[in-house]
């Protein structure tokens, strides 16, 4: 239907790409029938249409690569629901590694294969030419294959899903440009085109690169920019066929994939070319092309000649200049909007959208159906974001340096260098002055280590033994960090103690001046986040969640509120945040106060307004490293100060690595790598932060306790290396006699321990011998069902 909306639909999707159309199809399919996708021009005309295709099933992580795996599936089985082809074909992919450091890479993604039961084989340099006979080879260190990549055709995906929710009943209509958001109350009620008004109950904003600008209708951050984004289609080239498989040189920044005989040479340039701002890109914009930039596209191209010889002597059919929008972290954006209740966000798919859309598209309507979401897609939660990550002029030059990411080695702890220093603690300049060298967390500069460089390496780092001396300082004497980059919420009101009682796993109706260890579930049981809740008085708490959740746990205590009285503050910025960490915190402290802090006037837990010099700040003492300690709570006003007050001769300033290698010695998880969406608290090992022992209801207890009673497929762990030479990172597949059995969630230098030591999730076990593989190599490990330092926690009560 073309130019035509009906007066009501029960959802409105905005944009008829790949993913509107995988949205549509999938509500549909759950029933959702009374749908209209309205899309501005013609289904794919933005940005689908000019996409290379490539269809990459291993990503980064189990839940993504799971959505991938998924859209393979569904494009090889749309033809026979709806009659429309897609072009997928199962081609299989071939990735070659020029340099050690890549083959390590490559080492670790077949070890991830294995890990996520995805076929995957390392290859000599001769065997990858066998599955690719062009292939130059003289350079390269080895290859895998990857035999269930393959690739589609964007435009016939895109119609086959719109003839698939068509024919379910949806309806589709193009030509049609919105032009408003109607929103009530914090709550979506519709959408205004150019063609008449639409009663809606949800909106979904698909919109591709015009999806910041439709947010924006809203009043809704969708942080996203657009980038120039290359490739060219060669003349046929004399050994190439249908089947022949996807190949990647990510050292050379290229991608090749077979079409009509010859090529398509495209890749990902180290430095982009950002476009237009996303609050002006140009209407209509429908199947068209930016201006050719050979200049450009010349390192690309170079680096193609290299490893294809043959197009030496080709000649190039098209130059494709086809825009695309990158988000600031390269993962899509996903979710119901945290401003707007019902209006959700699939864009912003950073090159992959091909590969995604189906998972994605799924995704976000079972997400929509069931009002939340189904697995774990925190990695792409919209909620990730802060408005103030929708500042256009920080999107661009942001967005030039994260298109080159596609291909770069995926470091462990990379840090993004384009558009810092962003959000600045009050003692940052302190910190840069002694030789801090800073990480990015939420924006925040966060020191990561005192050291003079900050390498990049599978290895053991320049930096560890900076770290390590942190990591010893903490143990046997006092540290200082700075851990501003907290996320603080004030939740205050009447009824603060009965939502937090609901949401929360601990028992938090505790006495004004204590703080609790807790998670937060979600109705399945598994983690949206954990958080230390300290009440401050009988209608105030301070609930604080680390630096990337803040906007997440947010938006979850506000929407179940549920009516309570209750107001929920963001007060990040208003404190600085100082850890003095060690045997030797308290008579440091002790040194600059009044307050008694004897273990009996001030025991683990206590949180109190304190006399810090001039200063009155909020002492908490509770740890993250396993010592005695206290996080100390410092109106900004005073946080310069403050920090120059602590940061003494006997005091070690130190850093966020070894704050990661203490608490990995402790046992101690971390919510993102170590708990998550699809985790509960049985297998985490956390069954004493839940008040299961009392009568009260909280989110997720059900679920916990028939988890409890049915017994953990998988329990996190504690692994030591038995190797003092190896170095582990976190992603390590995880093997018991030789059959894997797990992968690393996080992994550090154990400094007290003398080897790496990491987290993982493993089956229960009786005996057994554990080995990990550490990019490619098996090292033997020695497993814990305990913290494997001070595993009574004698240290911290002292």
């Amino acid at each position: 239907m073309n130019g035509v909306v009906p007066q009501r639909a029960r959802v409105v999707v905005i944009g008829g790409g790949v993913v509107g159309a995988s949205v549509a199809y999938h509500l549909a399919k759950l029933g959702w029938t009374d749908l209209v996708l309205v899309e501005q021009g013609r289904l794919s005309s933005g940005t689908t249409w000019h996409a290379a295709g490539l269809v990459g099933q291993l990503r980064a992580s189990e839940s993504g690569t799971r959505l991938v795996q998924y859209s393979a599936q569904l494009y090889s089985e749309l033809e026979q629901e709806t009659g429309l082809g897609t072009g997928f074909k199962r081609c299989g992919g071939v990735t070659v590694a020029r340099t050690a450091d890549r083959m390590v890479q490559l080492q670790r993604t077949a070890a991830s294969a294995a890990a996520y039961d995805l076929e995957c084989e390392l290859l000599t340099p001769s065997e990858a030419q066998q599955l690719y006979p062009l292939l130059a080879t003289e350079d390269l260190a080895g290859a895998i294959w990857l035999p269930g990549d393959g690739t589609a055709n964007p435009t016939d995906v895109t119609n086959s899903l719109a003839k698939g929710a068509r024919d379910r009943g949806a309806t589709i209509v193009q030509g049609v440009r919105v032009t408003g958001v109607d929103v009530r109350d914090g709550v979506v009620r519709g959408v205004r085109t150019d063609a008449g008004d639409i009663e809606a109950e949800v909106v979904v904003n698909c919109a591709g690169q015009w999806a910041k600008a439709v947010g924006a209708l809203a009043g809704v951050n969708v942080p996203l920019h657009s980038a120039e984004h290359f490739y060219v289609v060669t003349e046929a080239i004399e050994g190439t066929h249908r089947m022949l498989p996807i190949l990647r040189d990510p050292d050379g920044y290229t991608y090749f994939k077979e079409e009509v005989g010859g090529l398509v040479v495209g890749g990902f340039e180290p430095e982009a070319k950002p476009w237009v701002a996303p609050d002006a890109l140009p209407y209509p914009f429908e199947f068209q092309l930016l201006d050719e930039d050979w200049d450009h596209f010349a390192i690309l191209m170079e680096n193609a000649q290299l490893r294809i010889p043959a197009l030496r002597e080709t000649g190039i059919k098209k130059f494709y200049n086809g825009p695309e929008s990158f988000t600031p972290d390269n993962q899509f954006i996903l979710g119901e909007a945290p401003e707007v209740r019902n209006f959700f966000v699939g864009a912003g798919f950073n090159s992959v959208g091909i590969a995604s859309a189906g998972g994605a598209g799924r995704a976000l309507a079972e997400w929509i159906v069931a009002g939340e979401p189904t697995s774990d897609l925190s990695g792409v939660d919209i909620r990730r974001f802060a408005p103030f990550n929708g500042n256009n002029q920080w999107l661009h030059d942001r967005v030039a340096e994260v298109l080159g990411l596609h291909y770069e080695v995926p470091w462990p702890n990379r840090e993004l260098t384009s558009a810092r220093p962003f959000r600045r603690s009050p003692a940052y300049h302190l910190q840069a002055a002694a030789g801090a060298q800073f990480g990015s967390k939420m924006g925040w500069e966060r020191v990561n280590v005192f050291a003079p460089s900050l390498e990049y390496t599978w290895g053991k780092p320049d930096w560890l033994p900076y770290a390590a001396a942190e990591h010893r300082a903490t143990r046997e004497s006092v540290a200082l960090f700075d851990q501003t980059s907290f996320g603080k919420l004030l939740i205050a009101g009447r009824d603060a103690e009965d939502l937090l009682q609901w949401l929360c796993t601990a028992d938090v109706a505790v006495e004004p001046g204590r703080a609790v260890y807790t998670g937060l579930l979600n109705a399945r049981g598994g983690y949206e986040s954990d958080v230390t809740v300290t009440r401050l008085s009988r209608t105030e708490y301070l609930l604080v969640t680390s630096s990337a959740s803040v906007q997440r746990d947010a938006d979850w205590v506000r929407r179940h509120a549920d009516g309570r009285h209750v107001t929920v503050t963001d007060v990040s910025s208003s404190f600085a945040v100082y850890g003095l960490m060690g045997p030797q915190s308290r008579a440091l402290l002790q040194s600059l106060t009044r307050s008694d802090l004897s273990d009996a006037a001030f025991p683990f837990a206590t949180s109190r307004e304190i006399d810090l010099g001039h200063a009155t700040v909020r002492a908490t003492r509770i740890t993250y490293v396993g010592e005695l300690g206290w996080e100390l709570y410092v109106p900004a006003e005073f946080a310069v100060g403050v920090y120059e007050q602590l940061a003494g001769e006997n005091v070690v300033p130190a850093g966020y690595y070894a704050i990661n290698s203490l608490r990995l010695e402790k046992g101690y998880r971390a919510w993102g790598p170590d708990l998550r969406p699809d985790t509960n608290p049985v297998e985490a090992g956390l069954l004493f932060a839940c008040k299961l022992k009392t009568d009260i209801p909280f989110l997720g207890r059900d679920a916990v306790e028939k988890a409890r009673a049915e017994g953990p497929a998988r329990r996190l762990v504690s692994l030591v290396a038995g190797d003092p030479d190896v170095m582990m990172w976190g992603g390590e597949l995880v093997l018991r006699d030789g059959v894997p059995a797990g992968q690393v969630t996080s992994a550090a230098w154990g400094e007290t321990l003398g080897a790496c030591v990491a987290l993982a999730y493993v089956a229960p076990w009786d005996g057994g011998t554990f080995e990990i593989n550490v990019g490619g190599r098996l090292v033997p490990a020695t497993v814990h069902r305990r913290p494997p330092y001070d595993p009574a926690g004698e240290r911290i009560k002292r």
